[in-house]
């Protein structure tokens, strides 16, 4: 027997339990209404639905309000006292919140950016998709929109049926009417009985058809005009070649452009309506037209703007800019009748014609109008072509404008000297505040008195006194402008001078200096300040100028040697001169001669008789152009006026053994070792003998100067090299030994017992001298280079580029060890390291000449060439420097090159340089010329 079932339905006859509420479970609650019976029983309470809800294991909500302030509904806190310490707090945490979201800031921005750049991609705008379709409308012509086709319905939906294609029943009426219309009638009606029966009853006029065709026919050939001209009636004016860059000239203006444009006209088109006589706005208002490529509606707006101020002369010139060359002649002929007075239009008119005559007859009538202006007349003036009508027609333009100096002076040239003065004379009485008559007149003198030299040259006694009259006028010329309160400053005076000098007119400029140059100095300054004036001139290039203010200088001051040696300087770079040219073993000497430096010098030691110096250099300049017996006498007299000057004993010996008096020479050293006991005496006694081959004697000579002055440390150097030249190493070493014992500051000693121990093969003992030379002289870029070469010729190039690398640690801006390390870097980085040098030594000559040498070895001859040159200028007194160049212009250089490198080493003389001295002082190479030391030097190098 089957199990009974279970009752689903039991539970409707049961009891409700108490807390029971229906609907409770889904969430309703229960509820009674005015049909119940008796009042509506409260709904469960907080604790029944909690408890409710803890038997069906919900989570409790929790109620936000309950903790909440009944007093204060905004918080808890908000009714404390806000205290300092709240308001800082504040602060931080706003800066920290500010300092966080700077942080996020560009990163966010970015990301903005970049999502709104990839949306507009993605879904661009309709005004986007079509903004290049409307800027090209702007270019679409009347005629090709008139020819657009008419819109139709090209959506290709379903059109709906138009009502008028359907069928209708057709009313009796309109059948009949239509069978009558080609019908006959037979009968009138009354109207037409009226009148007659032939005469139209309706008000209106005729209709002409013909009339109607040929105004169709003309409006349809002006279309074809206007959309293509023709010439000879077939061919296009198109050019097919152009036409590609005509389009390329097209200036496709972006969105904001167009806006701003537009903006601009609205602006300016307000502004012009409300002030329409301010004619900056009408001009303007153009320029806005132009710039948008509407030139037509420039031109209109400019007309306006004429019409509205015809007194503006910009107005007008605008208009006249704007048209072309036919119309400009035509606005500005209106605009003369408005502003007649303006020098602009007249001048702008005259530009506009193209033939001579014709701007002659513009500028005549402008002149008839405008007589006072200074411009017209120079203008028409300058037009003249025959000397005799610019004449008439300056001559008139003083009578007109006698206070335009211009004009006056302008006159002055053009007519003769006698007539010139009187011109100048009277335009000196008509403006007497200008400074510039003054100066021509003064200009005028020295340009009668002829030249120096040549043909037509007068004597020198009657040139002179014919120019002491310049000074005269110039003096003059100052005195009447204070009179009249006229005060140049002195630099303007000065201006003056070179300017002067610049139109070749020394003579002026010169006595301009002395007129002026002491102006507005205290009188303890005048040296410092001339001084600083010369410096000037000479940097602008004005010789004269310097030469004129030394010259005072040396008038006020003629016991200064300072100037005096400044003033030979001067005439020694720049004075006159003559080359006389040797020719010796295929070297050209160039030897210079300086007549106006020789009378500089024989004044200087008239003057400043103890200036060993001016002495040396006067006797110089006559040995140099080949006057021994002239530089003799200059010795003798220097003797005189110091006779226990060593320089000049010297000079003396060195005059006599150059020229072969060596038997003079001797003794004169012997004399001098008496006179003048000086151990730079002892030592060229000693150099003297040994380039006579006469080792024993200069031995004996060395030992007795380093008996009296043991710490010289050349004659240890000397006694050295003379024993290496015997052949006795031993007694060298020994001397050497003594030599760094006594001068152990003496870097070129230690370096020479270095290469004695090196060539006697022993380079340990070598490393170990410069070892101890750079203990005793740290910091030394010479004892740490030598170290670098010792390594390199016995170590290997791995062991010279760590000494290297030391030594340029402890001297970081030595010049000679970086141009080294150029070398040690790989081709490729050679660049690279010598910028770094470049700029770790600022500059220094070595490294220029390394990098000069660095484009050699690349094949940019052109900038090897200025780096050289550079390297020279920065240090002219290194001659390893310009024994590099020469040999770069031997190999890649012309004739003419060698022949300027050749001429300036010559000029710059130099002393220095490693290898440079050691071929100078060479006993082989005694008595060699510079070109020649230069061309054994360039093969030495390495």
């Amino acid at each position: 027997m089957a199990p009974a079932k279970p009752n689903k339905l039991a539970f409707l006859t049961q009891t409700a339990p108490a807390s029971y509420v229906a609907g409770l479970g889904r969430g309703a609650s229960g509820f009674t209404t005015r049909s119940d019976i008796g009042p509506a029983r409260e709904g469960p309470s907080a604790e029944t639905v909690a408890e409710a809800q803890a038997r069906r294991g919900e989570e409790v909500e929790v109620d936000p309000e309950a903790f909440q302030d009944p007093d204060n509904e905004t918080g808890l806190f908000a009714g404390t006292v806000y205290e300092a310490d709240d308001e800082e707090a504040d602060k931080i945490y706003d800066s920290v919140d500010k300092h966080m979201d700077e942080r996020r800031r560009a990163r966010r921005e970015a990301r903005e950016a970049a999502e709104q750049a990839k949306m507009r991609a993605e879904r661009p705008k309709l005004q986007t998709q079509f903004a290049d379709l409307k800027r090209g409308l702007s270019e679409v012509t009347d005629s090709e929109w008139e020819n657009l086709p008419e819109v139709g319905n090209l959506t290709g939906k379903k059109r709906k049926k138009d009502l008028r294609e359907r069928t209708y029943a057709v009313p009796d009426s309109i059948i009949a009417a239509d069978r009558d219309r080609g019908a006959l009638e037979s009968t009138l009606d009354e109207k037409q009985q009226l009148h007659g029966g032939f005469v139209t009853p309706a008000d209106g006029t005729l209709t002409n058809l013909v009339e109607i065709g040929q105004a169709r026919d003309n409006l349809l050939s002006l279309k074809l005009d206007q959309i293509s001209d023709s010439v000879a009636g077939s061919s296009s004016t198109i050019d097919p070649k152009g036409y590609l860059t005509d389009l390329n000239s097209v200036v496709l203006k972006s969105e904001a452009e167009i806006g701003d444009i537009k903006r601009a006209r609205m602006l300016f088109d307000s502004l012009v309506k409300s002030n329409p006589k301010h004619a900056p706005g009408w001009i303007a208002a153009a320029a806005v037209e132009e710039h948008a490529g509407r030139i037509v509606a420039a031109r209109k707006t400019i007309k306006m703007g004429c019409e509205h101020c015809p007194k503006s002369e910009d107005v007008w010139l605008e208009a006249a800019r704007l048209h072309n060359n036919d119309d400009a002649k035509v606005i500005l002929a209106n605009a003369v009748q408005h502003v007649s007075q303006s020098v602009k239009i007249w001048l702008t008119a005259a530009d506009l014609e193209h033939e001579l005559k014709a701007k002659k007859r513009v500028l005549r009538k402008a002149l008839e109008h405008i007589p006072n202006s200074v411009i017209l007349w120079k203008k028409t003036i300058s037009l003249e072509t025959e000397p005799a009508d610019a004449l008439i027609l300056l001559s008139r333009a003083v009578e007109v404008l006698p206070h335009s100096v211009e004009l006056w002076l302008a006159l002055a040239r053009l007519e003769t000297p006698e007539r010139a003065k009187k011109v100048l004379n009277k335009a000196r009485r008509a403006v007497p505040t200008s400074h510039e008559i003054w100066i021509a007149a003064s200009r005028l003198v020295e340009q009668g008195a002829g030249p120096a030299e040549g043909e037509g040259a007068k004597p020198k006694a009657e040139r002179e006194k014919e120019l002491e009259l310049v000074d005269v006028t110039m003096e003059m010329g100052v005195k009447e402008l204070r009179k009249h309160q006229v005060m140049l400053t002195r630099d303007q005076w000065l201006n003056e001078a070179e300017k002067c000098e610049a139109e070749g007119s020394l003579r002026t400029c010169e006595a301009i200096i002395k007129a002026t140059v002491a102006m507005d100095i205290e009188e303890e300054d005048r040296e410092s300040t001339w001084v600083d004036d010369v410096e000037s001139a000479l940097g602008r290039g004005r010789i004269g100028t310097a030469r004129a203010i030394l010259s005072y200088a040396l008038r006020v001051f003629p016991d200064k040697r300072s100037l005096w040696r400044r003033a030979a300087d001067l005439e020694k770079t720049h004075g006159t001169r003559y080359i006389i040219i040797h020719k010796r073993d295929t070297v050209a000497n160039l030897l210079f001669c300086r007549e106006s430096l020789e009378a500089i010098l024989a004044q200087a030691v008239k003057y400043c008789p103890q200036a060993e110096v001016l002495w040396l250099m006067a006797a110089k300049e006559k040995w140099v152009a080949g006057d021994v017996g002239g530089a003799r006498d200059i010795l003798e007299q220097a003797f005189v006026a110091n006779p226990e000057s060593e320089q000049i004993w010297l000079a003396a010996v060195k005059l006599e053994a150059e020229n072969g008096e060596y038997a003079v020479a001797r003794e004169l050293l012997a004399r001098a070792r008496k006179v003048a006991d000086t151990e730079r005496i002892w030592m060229k006694s000693a150099v003297f003998e040994r380039q006579q081959g006469q080792l024993q004697q200069a031995l004996t000579t060395i030992n007795a100067g380093l008996a009296k002055y043991p710490s010289f440390a050349k004659l240890h150097m000397m006694k050295g090299q003379v024993l290496t030249e015997a052949g006795d190493i031993s007694a060298a070493r020994a001397a050497y030994a003594a030599g760094v014992k006594a001068c152990p500051k003496s870097v070129p000693l230690w370096v020479l017992a270095s290469r004695l121990e090196e060539k006697d093969n022993k380079a340990i003992k070598a490393r170990a001298l410069l070892e101890k030379a750079r203990l005793l002289n740290p910091k030394d870029e010479t004892l740490w280079a030598e170290s670098v070469y010792v390594e390199e010729r016995n170590g290997g190039t791995a062991q010279a580029k760590a000494v290297l690398a030391r030594g340029l640690q402890e001297c970081p801006k030595s010049g000679l060890l970086y141009s080294i390390s150029i070398w040690y870097e790989p081709r490729p980085a050679r660049k690279a390291r010598a910028v770094d040098a470049l700029k770790k030594t600022q500059d220094d000559p070595r490294v220029i000449c390394a990098v000069a040498r660095v484009f050699w070895a690349d094949g940019s001859i052109e900038k090897a060439r200025q780096w050289f040159g550079r390297a020279t200028t920065a240090n002219g007194d290194n001659g390893d420097i310009w024994g590099w160049w020469w040999r770069f212009e031997k190999e890649q250089g012309t004739k003419e090159h060698q022949d300027a490198v050749l001429a300036k080493c010559v000029a710059a003389e130099p002393h220095h340089g490693p290898v440079w001295q050691s071929v100078a002082k060479d006993t082989r190479n005694a008595g060699r010329s510079i070109a020649q030391i230069l061309e054994l030097v360039a093969i030495s190098l390495k």
